[in-house]
């Protein structure tokens, strides 16, 4: 049987490793100064930092409609016996309800929710490729991720609250005393949900080292197959840094860095940055 692996835009994945494991992704529409874009076609992160800076407008982005679901999935069944498609949480958006419907209208469509964002989702759909590949059934892969998305752990840095105040996920009172106090808060994603945990003070790249120290603290509760360093912009050097201390941790088979797309670049803003991996 012949299996076609596609996912949203929110999944982050390289241009290398879409092609590589030929996924088609659809891309999240994201509005910003008074125009229409689709995440990662027309419209970049960085693009969308400078527009947010000439007019202190914040983009936004909305979910795949149900008939460019219907396009996608229906042109794909013209080559593949079935389709796995993966979304962002269904409790962020409204891409999986969106996706499920429009598998009702094509059949052969597994859709799963991820109950995550970001890279979180790429480890869902690296897998499924995987298993795929080695000829499982559609609804095993599909029973089987829905296992293993509760063992993911996703969470982030953020370098700024500007971008997560103007969204109404944190008060401007908040966003000034964590400003003040050069802040960083730890987001996480658990049960589907974005939640605050640790607050770390100071310098962002001294944060982030301390971050990943402590997400990393118990190598033998870590799966080391793989981890993802995604971030939305920072720089180079901080970049290494943490994937150095992540090596230094854990002996992960692959580390794999990532640059986020528009979907959480509109939501935490520039220097944000986080790990992503399975745990046992």
């Amino acid at each position: 049987m012949k299996i076609k692996i596609t996912a949203d835009s929110t999944c982050d994945l390289t241009p290398e490793l879409i092609q590589k494991y030929n996924i088609t992704i659809t891309p999240l529409s994201v509005s910003c100064g008074g125009e229409s874009f689709h995440d990662g076609v027309d419209i970049t992160p960085d693009e969308i930092y400078a527009k947010n800076a000439e007019t202190g407008q914040l983009a936004s982005t909305a979910a795949v409609n149900i008939q460019e679901y219907i396009t996608v999935f229906s042109q794909a069944l013209k080559e593949y016996d079935a389709v796995i498609h993966f979304t962002i949480s269904s409790a962020m958006s409204a891409c999986y309800q969106n996706a499920c419907t429009a598998a009702e209208e094509t059949g052969n469509v597994w859709v799963v929710d991820s109950r995550n964002l970001s890279t979180g989702i790429a480890h869902l759909v690296l897998d499924a490729c995987d298993m795929a590949q080695a000829g499982m059934a559609p609804q095993d892969i599909h029973r089987e991720l829905e296992r293993r998305r509760e063992k993911l752990d996703v969470s982030f840095i953020v370098d700024t609250l500007e971008y997560l105040r103007k969204g109404g996920r944190c008060t401007a009172v908040a966003a000034f005393g964590a400003n003040l106090l050069k802040l960083h808060p730890c987001i996480y994603v658990k049960d589907g949900e974005m939640g605050v945990g640790k607050k770390y003070r100071g310098k962002l790249e001294n944060c982030l080292l301390s971050y990943v120290k402590d997400k990393l603290a118990d190598p033998s509760t870590v799966d080391t197959k793989r981890i993802f360093i995604t971030d939305s912009g920072v720089e180079e050097s901080i970049r290494a840094s943490v994937e150095q201390a992540v090596r230094e941790l854990v002996p992960f088979e692959e580390v794999i860095h990532t640059r986020a797309g528009c979907t959480v670049s509109c939501h935490c803003g520039p220097g944000t940055l986080g790990i992503l991996f399975y745990k046992k």
